[in-house]
């Protein structure tokens, strides 16, 4: 798009400073420099902010002195991630261009911790939505859980991995989505299993209780906790991978960035939003027709089935973009069974 004068004015006619513009002067050069201090700066702060943050809820959580009294909870929680850990691991090994270097990757990961303070912070703002019966409840779900624990997800990928070189293709973008879901789910366990273990071992052992009795109590508790949180952390990775999918189209569609995203941001918002709505629903209501099953089977069922779809339609995209890609570089006899496959959010084109 160009300003009306510069669509009639004569190709040699120099229109800087009226409706162009390049860096030509001094002034020119410390705007330039000027205008990426501002951006690095606004980058650290945000970062800065998102410890700080952490650390706070930390704190006040009692989660950090937990730890550190009772390490074992510690594992608890790193076992509770291996699941995710497990599902990121293979998005990034479905990457068919080059692998991303795992500096980016640990960056993604560290920068998806401390933002999940800003998500905490606005869930806890809107909180009181939950005092509504249901209506309230889904509410708070789909307007505050799922956008905005998705968007600072995909925060923790925007402000590095995508603004580098090395992030030089669409699916890269599933990849550093789905580390910075595993990086959100691993402090959100980390707070789940301190905030549910209400007795740890130390506690008890001060209390009178035999180490082996406090120990055990602290396993049978963790043990729970920990397999609820291990089936319920692969989401994260599957939501964030969706949007992190989609903002890489947007870095090479540029024209329609915004759109891109915000079709990114829906998908996860939604499948997460929904997944949160109907876990406290479903099993409940199919314990009346089967009530010999017990609730905590039928919880890891639900998130089994649940997860497991939407990981399908995901595998599925991944498997496109595969075929393309080999399509594009040795030719159609490389296609796969996956070629005329339709994505799940897309309109039907033939």
């Amino acid at each position: 798009m160009k300003d009306p004068v510069e669509m009639r004015a004569d190709g040699d006619e120099d229109l800087y400073d009226i409706t162009t513009w390049e860096p030509r002067t001094a002034l020119d050069r410390l705007a330039i420099k000027t205008h990426r201090g501002a951006v690095r700066a606004g980058r650290r702060f945000i970062v800065a902010l998102g410890a700080l943050i952490l650390i706070v809820i930390l704190a006040l959580s009692g989660a950090g002195g937990l730890i550190i009294e009772d390490p074992f909870i510690l594992g608890l929680a790193a076992f509770s991630v291996v699941p995710a850990g497990l599902l990121a691991l293979y998005i990034y090994r479905a990457d068919i261009t080059t692998k991303e270097p795992p500096s980016l990757l640990v960056v993604t990961f560290v920068l998806s911790v401390l933002f999940a303070g800003f998500a905490a912070i606005i869930n806890t703002a809107f909180g009181f939505l939950q005092l509504f019966p249901l209506i309230g409840l889904i509410l708070f779900f789909y307007l505050v859980v799922g956008p905005v624990e998705e968007s600072v997800k995909l925060l923790a990928v925007w402000l590095y991995p995508y603004r580098d070189r090395r992030f030089d293709s669409v699916v890269d973008g599933a990849v550093y989505g789905a580390v910075a879901g595993l990086g959100f789910a691993a402090i959100e366990n980390v707070i789940y299993i301190t905030q549910n273990l209400q007795t740890p071992a130390s506690v008890l052992i001060d209390a009178g209780v035999g180490v082996l009795d406090g120990f055990g109590d602290t396993v049978e508790a963790g043990g729970q906790i920990t397999a609820v949180r291990g089936l319920a952390g692969p989401g994260h990775v599957v939501y964030s991978a969706f949007a992190g999918y989609y903002l890489g189209l947007a870095k090479f569609n540029p024209e329609n960035a915004g759109p891109i995203v915000a079709k990114g941001l829906l998908i996860a918002a939604f499948i997460h939003a929904t997944y949160n709505t109907l876990v406290g629903l479903v099993p409940g209501l199919v314990s009346l027709l089967v009530p010999d099953v017990p609730i905590l089977v039928l919880f890891l069922g639900f998130v089994v089935v649940y997860q497991g779809f939407f990981f399908y339609i995901l595998y599925r995209k991944l498997k496109r973009y595969e075929t393309a890609y080999k399509r594009a570089h040795e030719g159609p006899e490389t296609a796969s069974e996956f070629e005329s496959a339709m994505t799940e959010f897309d309109p039907k084109t033939r």
